[in-house]
């Protein structure tokens, strides 16, 4: 073995003392020049991050809850319109008893009365008796009209 013999008579012992650990391995910070490199974080970085993160995260689920009530709104609207086409047909002339899942046509007449009938606007002749197709509607259970076709 070749290299420099190191004279122990000039270490100083105490010295030495001071600058080792009796437990290095649970120091939270490097204690030598081969240790891994601890650089201290900058916390602000680090909550910078985190309330991005944040308001990431919570505005992605405010836009789905968006998303649902407005969802729900179209749900409410689409009821509010089959609760008024049932009404405006119940108080129509109709001619005929209407069978559960059929579908019919609400027509508006010149003197603006409304009737229900079995006959779709295509259909219709020569002799329109009609003066402005208002919906095309199916009875269903509940006795309420869902409008699969509309004039609006």
């Amino acid at each position: 073995m070749t290299g420099k013999k190191i004279d122990v008579d000039r270490l100083d012992l105490e010295r030495m003392k001071d600058k080792t650990a009796e437990n290095p391995g649970t120091l939270p910070y490097a204690h030598h020049s081969g240790s891994s490199v601890i650089r201290p974080e900058d916390k602000g970085k680090i909550t910078g991050r985190a309330v991005a993160s944040m308001h990431s995260q919570t505005d992605m689920q405010m836009a789905q809850i968006y998303e649902q009530m407005r969802l729900l709104a179209d749900q409410a609207n689409k009821i509010k319109a089959r609760v008024e086409v049932s009404e405006r047909i119940y108080q129509a002339s109709i001619s005929f008893e209407p069978l559960i899942n059929h579908i019919y046509y609400l027509y508006q007449k010149k003197d603006g009365s409304d009737f229900l009938s079995m006959i779709a606007p295509e259909e219709w002749g020569r002799k329109r008796d009609f003066s402005a197709f208002v919906a095309e509607v199916k009875l269903l259970a509940d006795h309420t009209w869902e409008i699969l076709r509309s004039n609006n």
